[in-house]
């Protein structure tokens, strides 16, 4: 990863984020959040996960860019691996969107620097995530995706900490109406 401690940190939701943010500011880098997860259903769901997340940021003073919802673009994304597996073609497909956006928004802003709380997630595949970042940063130019392990160093038992701290909502599924059961 290059030197920057400028950071577009990609969040799925409060809990996943809550002790990668922490990390992140203890160890002096300059973040700003992205909420951009149109994988998320219902959207009730969705806008659960979302005001939690802005209500953490709001706490921490912390910049986040809300990106809209736009469901329907993540089914067509995703149409045809409805029966994948979780971990299958569908979640991959599904993280490249998400980061290419987050890729996007990073060239937009000139934030040289990537990353996801995708990664936190025991459920989640690391390789796919790594495989997703890295190809969502070769379509633009001057970002870099940093694929760190979130789930080491005691940040798990630290999202748990948080989460029981921050009374989040903590959801039961990836996000995703595939996901659900």
């Amino acid at each position: 990863m290059s030197d920057s401690k400028n950071v577009l940190l990609h969040c799925c939701c409060a809990p996943c984020a809550s002790a990668i943010i922490e990390w992140l500011l203890q160890n002096n880098y300059n973040i700003t959040l992205y909420f951009y997860n149109p994988n998320i259903y219902p959207e009730k769901e969705y806008l659960i996960r979302k005001e939690e997340l802005l209500r953490y940021a709001e706490q921490l003073n912390l910049p986040i860019i809300d990106d809209d919802y736009r469901h329907q673009d993540w089914l067509k994304q995703v149409a045809g691996m409805e029966l994948e597996p979780e971990r299958g073609k569908r979640c991959l497909a599904c993280f490249k969107m998400r980061l290419l956006a987050t890729a996007k928004e990073a060239e937009r802003l000139q934030i040289p620097v990537i990353a996801t709380t995708l990664a936190s997630s025991r459920w989640k595949s690391l390789t796919q995530i790594e495989e997703a970042g890295k190809w969502a940063t070769s379509q633009v130019s001057g970002v870099e995706f940093w694929a760190k392990n979130w789930r080491k160093d005691g940040l798990q038992d630290r999202r748990r900490i948080l989460l029981a701290e921050n009374k989040f909502y903590n959801q039961q599924y990836c996000g995703c109406e595939y996901s659900i059961k």
